[in-house]
């Protein structure tokens, strides 16, 4: 097959837009195990919780509240959906998990897999598995952009450069702030923070509400590009959680650079062996592992 510097580029930017995906999703990972060592497998149901709440608060607020002809916009969900899951996640947390600091991380790990599966199997019940159309996309953002090589969506792009940015802002707000440094202190030497004054329990348990409210933030993105579905998360975490071992479990930076690059790769393998571009993810985390197995940018312990 002849490839064209058209046709290489269009998958790069296709396989940008999904690592933009892959790195918010694996960010919310990597600060959860990092400053919690928490492995939350519920992390894609929280993606397919955000994208429903948008498509709920567009399709069926308005008659819920007698005004047929409300709708909740996109720029709403933005704000709205991250903060409703996040709450949740608080809620979780403050019930459920906070009893599972001082144990094995498997107990962490089966209960979140356990809490992903009543909450898909919720959806299910009142959602159709193959997926409805998200149609709030807003009017500014459609239609398409001429990058000379390619005509790429207007949203596609949007979301490329949305997603990116609230990387590099958690990323800033964790590494180079005082903020951060009391998040980081208060997981390694909980005792001494608080003798500082700081609420150490309040701090991590807002910590896993801004992890999960992450994954919601992905979703309502996600919405109109892909169909919102029970099992949108299910089909996304797995991909996430390799993407965070690669990168080095609980490594902010690891998780944004290599959400990008492995998104980008899978594009790229598209083009050249489209039957390999499903499994060269879990392809490179088999071979990061035996090379490094604390991952490219993780520590090893």
């Amino acid at each position: 097959m002849h490839l064209s510097y058209q046709m290489v580029l269009a998958q790069l930017m296709l396989g940008l837009n999904n690592g933009a995906f892959y790195a918010i999703l694996s960010l919310g990972l990597a600060v959860i195990f990092g400053l919690l060592n928490i492995i939350n497998f519920a992390h894609g149901a929280f993606y397919m919780l955000g994208a429903f709440v948008a498509l709920i608060g567009y399709t069926k607020l308005g008659p819920l509240l007698g005004m047929p002809d409300f709708h909740m916009n996109y720029w709403a969900a933005l704000l709205i959906s991250p903060l409703v899951v996040g709450l949740l996640g608080v809620l979780i947390e403050k019930t459920m998990l906070k009893r599972l600091y001082k144990v094995d991380h498997l107990y962490g790990l089966l209960l979140t897999f356990g809490l992903a599966l009543i909450l898909q199997g919720i959806f299910t019940n009142y959602f159709n598995v193959s997926g409805t159309s998200y149609n709030g996309k807003p009017e500014i953002l459609r239609g398409v952009v001429n990058l000379k090589f390619m005509m790429f969506p207007t949203y596609r792009l949007w979301s490329i450069g949305l997603s990116l940015g609230v990387c590099f802002v958690t990323w800033f707000a964790i590494e180079r702030t005082k903020l951060g440094s009391y998040l980081r202190a208060g997981t390694e030497n909980p005792g001494l923070v608080q003798a500082f004054g700081v609420n150490v329990p309040l701090m991590i348990t807002l910590t896993y509400g801004f992890g999960v409210g992450l994954a919601a933030f992905a979703g309502v993105v996600a919405a109109p590009i892909y169909s919102v579905s029970p099992i949108m998360g299910s089909e996304m975490i797995i991909t996430v959680f390799a993407v965070v071992v690669i990168g080095g479990m609980g490594s902010i930076m690891g998780s944004i650079w290599t959400g990008l690059s492995l998104g980008m790769l899978e594009g790229l393998t598209k083009v050249i062996y489209p039957p390999a571009a499903n499994t060269v993810i879990f392809f490179m985390m088999i071979l990061v592992l035996l090379i490094k197995p604390a991952g490219l940018f993780g520590k090893e312990q």
